[in-house]
């Protein structure tokens, strides 16, 4: 890719942010007051409180058998991929047509608590279907109440120093289980994100909201995960089989049509799907161990992955605070974005 012209306010403005701001991100050994807390807002910064959450119940005692014999069967949504890549900027080759890159969503369907568990710790081989639970829709508080409400394990409804400065309750409380074959690809979210490690391991890279020009942001058609109907071939009429990739709309795909907006550059393979600009993007990357707290500001672009031994599950619980639009982050994150596309 080359390199942008000489006098490019583009990358003026990225060189300018890498040169005032640190690419290490800021480690807090206690949790910060409302005051500490606003500083980073307002900067738009993010931390992390190293041990923040250690003695949280759920991060003393959600282990496998603990949460198996709590939720037993209770039935829980579970996103279904090929690769662990839900969510993702996917290549969809039907046959007989040019291949296209598309958004794929997951497949969903319930489980029995018991049986995701079962499949998230067994020795699967490297090319079976990867289970992730990750709706994003305040689970913790509906689908999964009784872990939520239950008086042993006294989860806040907020956490204290975020309520405090930003002056409302959490929009969204949600719980993520899976293993360490999920990723979440690069994307950014409309919410100041405090994030919570229970069990397991997350690696984040963090990038700012002005890096805009590097991720090379696309319009994609929404794509979906459905099973295949196998039939004809000695099974069952109707038996479900593997999993195929179908447009939103057809194939059984229900999602609606439509392109989105998406990032589809990846900062683990910087040479795949770069743009002109970035070469001149410095990743943040942190590690959460069970205990950490990250706060990840509103409009960051963030790729997660996760690690933990065979024999247990990764556990995260994230309170989401929807942004404020007002003030001047959200307009100049949007003229960022338009000038960026227009160069394009």
């Amino acid at each position: 890719m080359d390199a942008p012209p000489t006098h490019d306010p583009i990358a003026e403005l990225i060189t300018n942010y890498n040169e005032l701001n640190s690419s290490f991100i800021e480690e807090l050994h206690e949790e910060p007051s409302a005051l500490e807390f606003m500083r980073f807002v307002a900067r738009n910064t993010p931390f992390v409180v190293r041990g923040g959450a250690a003695n949280w119940q759920a991060t003393r005692e959600w282990s496998v058998d603990y949460l198996r014999n709590f939720l037993g069967d209770q039935p829980v949504n579970v996103a279904v991929t090929p690769a662990g890549n839900a969510d993702a900027p996917t290549l969809y080759n039907p046959p007989s047509q040019p291949p296209t890159l598309v958004l794929a969503k997951p497949h969903e369907h319930p489980l029995p608590f018991t049986a995701l568990l079962t499949h998230l710790t067994s020795p699967n081989p490297s090319n079976s279907e990867v289970h992730y639970a990750q709706t994003q829709n305040d689970n913790l508080r509906h689908e999964y109440a009784p872990l939520f409400t239950h008086h042993s394990h006294n989860l806040p409804t907020s956490i204290p120093w975020a309520r405090l400065a930003l002056a409302r309750d959490p929009d969204a409380i949600n719980l993520w289980i899976g293993n360490s074959r999920s990723t979440t690809a690069l994307h950014k979210d409309g919410y100041e994100n405090v994030y919570v490690q229970v069990a397991g391991r997350k690696h984040f890279i963090l990038l700012p909201p002005v890096c805009h020009a590097c991720v090379n942001e696309r319009m994609l058609p929404g794509a979906r995960y459905v099973r295949r109907k196998r039939g004809g071939d000695g099974t069952a009429e109707g038996e479900e089989g593997g999993l195929e990739l179908v447009l939103d709309g057809e194939g059984g795909g229900d999602g609606e049509g439509g392109a989105v907006p998406f990032p589809i550059w990846d900062p683990d393979k910087p040479e795949e799907n770069a743009t002109e600009y970035s070469a001149l993007a410095r990743p943040m990357r942190v590690t959460l161990e069970p205990g950490d707290m990250l706060y990840l500001p509103c409009l960051w672009y963030h790729k997660v992955s996760q690690s933990c031994s065979p024999e247990e599950v990764c556990i995260a619980i994230n309170y989401w605070y929807d942004m404020d639009y007002t003030g001047p982050l959200y307009p100049l994150s949007t003229f960022v974005r338009s000038v960026s596309n227009k160069n394009k």
